[in-house]
């Protein structure tokens, strides 16, 4: 019970972070320095990501490619056959 809440609070904190109501003016690492600006905003994210895939909601299945087995036993790709 209590991990549940946690883990809906977590995801709740993420995606206002993602919101971002303050427009910018409350952030943990400023977007303006390169590279690393933006990982707060990735981490939040994939925070409210994994609160989603806790309860059952998986939005990262539509990344995954689908393959099917080859006699040869290799594994291709789903989709027209190499010429």
């Amino acid at each position: 019970m209590i991990k549940n809440i946690l883990v809906a609070l977590a995801g709740l904190i993420g995606l206002v972070y993602i919101l971002n109501p303050t427009a910018g003016i409350i952030e943990l690492i400023p977007d303006n320095i390169p590279i690393v600006g933006n990982l707060d905003e990735a981490a939040a994210a994939a925070l409210v990501l994994a609160a989603l895939r806790y309860y059952g909601v998986d939005l990262t299945g539509f990344l995954r490619r689908k393959f099917k087995d080859d006699p040869d036993g290799k594994k291709n790709q789903d989709g027209p056959p190499e010429p």
